[in-house]
């Protein structure tokens, strides 16, 4: 069984001690760094490793980038070969909220070429809910494993890219981030409010139904289809705050079967970095 988009509590609790399977505990708090490491080491799904967003699965700020810049890929590749993943081996990432974490390690995994990766949907919460195992042991370190994945330059759109085309109608862009963020009612992280001129507000929120589950293809589908319109994946790039959250859009254009668009890595809080680019305030 090869999974490239979810997996379900109950299949995941059939295959989770396989050799052939690796798993990830992504949980992370913006507000509170130190906190999803802590929660691991109180209770995980047994054999998960952590990967911490900041440590792991982003590289250093800089002046010009967002504020979780793309690793570099080969330190990611390095790492992703320390924790025993190799290029056949069925990766599972899961968080406790929503996927929002868990799709970094999805998305950069998919940018290497890697297809066998899936977000646990539902996350820590709906393993427990299931009754299924938890731990506190540690996992020994792995025997390190040749990782050699090559990113795919065609999954990104830059800063430099949208500007260029920014007047006219090639990149469709989704903005996953609240609507009050996007409107510029609202902005806790960022220190400017608003949006890119001509973005459309998709807030993560709407690809989940009440239990904190994806929703089924055909209903993302339609979503999406509304937002697309004739535009096409290949055109569309999805944005957040800094990169992370946006692949929870791009994951769900994967689930509902309009794979192909772009993510812009540095997003929002890279944007931002120069007060020349503009901004827009308000509804799309």
């Amino acid at each position: 069984m090869i999974c490239t988009t979810l997996i379900d509590p109950q299949a995941l609790g059939r295959e989770f001690a396989s050799p052939a399977w690796a798993l990830f505990d992504c949980r992370f708090d913006l507000a509170d760094k130190a906190r999803g490491e802590m929660d691991y080491r109180a209770g995980h799904i047994p054999g998960a490793r952590f990967a911490h967003l900041e440590r792991d699965l982003s590289g250093p700020v800089t002046q010009a980038s967002g504020r979780h810049p793309l690793p570099d890929p080969v330190s990611l590749c390095r790492w992703l070969g320390a924790q025993g993943v190799g290029p056949e081996t069925q990766v599972v990432a899961y968080d406790d909220s929503a996927g929002s974490m868990a799709v970094r390690l999805w998305w950069l995994l998919r940018w290497l070429g890697h297809r066998a990766v899936a977000v646990l949907d539902g996350g820590w919460q709906a393993w427990r809910n299931a009754g299924l195992a938890e731990t506190t042991a540690i996992r020994p370190p792995a025997e390190t494993r040749p990782y050699p994945g090559r990113p795919n330059p065609s999954m990104l759109v830059t800063t430099d890219q949208l500007l260029a085309d920014l007047d006219s109608d090639r990149w469709l862009l989704l903005d996953a981030r609240t609507g009050e963020r996007f409107r510029g009612e609202q902005e806790p992280i960022d220190p400017v409010a608003g949006h890119i001129p001509g973005a459309r507000s998709l807030p993560l929120q709407a690809n989940l139904d009440a239990d904190g589950r994806f929703l089924a293809p055909e209903r993302l589908r339609q979503i999406y289809g509304e937002k697309l319109g004739d535009h096409p994946p290949s055109e569309t790039a999805c944005l957040c705050g800094s990169g992370v959250t946006a692949c929870h859009d791009l994951l769900a254009m994967e689930i509902a079967g309009l794979g192909g668009a772009r993510l812009y890595a540095g997003s929002w809080s890279e944007w931002i970095r120069d007060p020349a680019r503009p901004i827009a305030l308000g509804p799309e």
